[in-house]
């Protein structure tokens, strides 16, 4: 239940002068809430008590749990093949129209949660996970960086026990707690949703540039992939594709890169995204990247990994499950010797 008995004060927020105004700067909404009011995420709430504080309310409320390919995510070079425990919880701190879980992140009232401390996860984690399923948690279904506070702890935890912690999320945070969660964070998947200001204002409720800086600074700290979900009409000319390669590319080219076919759904009656379309986008993108994938298409032959040099067949993926063709143990091809961008042990 939101607001119950695991709710807490809140992190990275300040009385202003006028005593009954909180700013809270988690995010770069950076909202400024009376007493009683809550942030644009629907989660952080300016208590009515007389000092006035910030509550998290849905600290340790699980909306969401599922054991899931970590390719699901998507992560396709970050141990390949292997499961990962995915946790989400309710709110969200953009406004997406075409939000594909719209049921937690936005009208989630009557969402019924479990209650779980830290302590609760990394129990379930060793007594209810199988050890060769037993990676960590992806921190997803939801934008986790609202659930910041309970993240922050779990992955401490987590983090003591020798598993991974992963974020799947939109980025928009403000530096300051990223990096004070970054050192035990393994792993992120984030959503660059479009690559103009104007689409963010519009379609997001937010901003594009904390995004980008996020995602160069995750980059430099741990295992990064970036999704870009394409739609039509809205961010899907190879003008705005082509100005992300070069953004991109100028970081690291042997971050993945996934184009995600938008579906309609929610707010937004838009018609699916042609596939021809994210061949395109993905041939652009391969002029600079290594690793460019098109997601959320059946019998999808761009799923596969190849190598960078030569060309071969290296990682093969049908329904999310993942056969090694072509890496051997150094992660280097079989055939030419490339060393290819992966991070950890690779299952199947």
């Amino acid at each position: 239940m939101l607001g119950g008995e695991l709710a807490r004060e809140a992190m990275f927020y300040r009385h202003e002068a006028q005593k009954d105004i909180v700013n809270c700067y988690l995010c770069p909404h950076n909202c400024r809430l009376k007493k009683g009011q809550r942030g644009k995420c629907g989660v952080r709430e300016h208590s009515a008590g007389e000092e006035g504080t910030l509550m998290t309310l849905n600290y340790g409320e699980l909306a969401s749990h599922a054991l899931d390919p970590i390719e699901k995510k998507p992560l396709y070079h970050f141990y390949p093949g292997n499961d990962i425990f995915s946790i989400g919880t309710v709110g969200c701190n953009f406004a997406c129209g075409f939000c594909q879980n719209w049921s937690i992140a936005h009208n989630f009232e009557r969402v019924e949660t479990i209650a779980s401390t830290p302590e609760d996860i990394v129990k379930i984690m060793k007594n209810r996970i199988p050890e060769d399923q037993r990676l960590g948690i992806a921190y997803t279904y939801n934008e986790p960086s609202i659930w910041f506070e309970f993240v922050y702890d779990t992955s401490k935890l987590l983090h003591r026990e020798g598993m991974k912690n992963i974020l799947v999320t939109n980025g928009f945070i403000n530096r300051e707690p990223l990096e004070k969660i970054l050192p035990y964070i393994d792993a992120m998947n984030i959503d660059v949703k479009g690559f103009n200001e104007n689409f963010y204002q519009k379609h997001c409720g937010g901003k594009l540039a904390p995004v980008k800086e996020t995602v160069e600074l995750a980059s430099s700290s741990c295992h990064v992939e970036v999704t870009n979900l394409v739609i039509p009409t809205l961010n899907d000319s190879l003008e705005e594709t082509g100005h992300l390669v070069d953004w991109l590319a100028g970081i690291n080219p042997e971050i993945p890169l996934h184009f995600s076919r938008y579906m309609p759904g929610y707010k937004m009656e838009l018609y699916p995204t042609p596939v021809e379309t994210l061949e395109k986008a993905l041939h652009r993108a391969r002029e600079k990247m290594a690793y460019v994938y098109i997601g959320n298409v059946r019998d999808n032959a761009f799923s596969h990994t190849y190598c960078p040099r030569c060309d071969r067949l290296l990682l093969r993926r049908a329904a999310f499950m993942t056969k090694n063709e072509g890496i051997n143990e150094d992660h280097n091809c079989r055939d030419c010797g490339k060393e290819i961008y992966v991070t950890g042990k690779i299952k199947g």
